[in-house]
């Protein structure tokens, strides 16, 4: 199975709420149906913070990555941040999400991305291999802070 990765686009709309919902219900996102559609939406609308990726075949897409972009002196210039990524439970295990993981920093750097970041859990060894068998490295010197406005 190819996870052919394309752009997703007002049309898509349907689908990738379908697959947000999927992702925040398995890992516990509270999230409503009206926040999620406030947050993709724009995005699929052309809002230059972000981008919505849609993963295998255009009509019944397997799993989806939002990217969000922030500018980066220490990169020297525009970066990326992994919002979401998710693949269906039914086709994980097959190198789906590896795949996308080596293609979208491809698709990125040729638009000019020059850093492409993302956080994981902790505790979560699986997801941490995954990321590091596609060249994501751990900052020993950072630690992600948040604080909700």
């Amino acid at each position: 199975m190819s996870a052919a990765l394309h752009l997703a686009k007002p049309d898509d709309l349907n689908k990738v709420l379908a697959l947000v919902e999927a992702f925040h219900q398995e890992m516990g996102i509270a999230s409503t149906e009206d926040s999620r559609r406030a947050a993709i939406e724009p995005l699929l609308n052309g809002i230059p913070y972000g981008a919505v990726y849609l993963a295998g075949p255009t009509r019944a897409p397997i799993g989806y990555t939002v990217v969000t972009f922030s500018w980066s002196v220490e990169f020297g210039g525009m970066d990326g941040s992994i919002d979401e990524l998710y693949v269906r439970p039914a086709v994980r295990r097959r190198g789906i999400a590896t795949e996308v993981l080596i293609t979208l920093p491809k698709t990125l750097a040729e638009a000019g991305i020059k850093a492409l970041h993302l956080d994981v859990d902790r505790e979560d060894q699986s997801a941490q291999r995954l990321y590091a068998r596609t060249r994501f490295k751990p900052q020993d010197r950072y630690m992600l802070m948040t604080k909700e406005l």
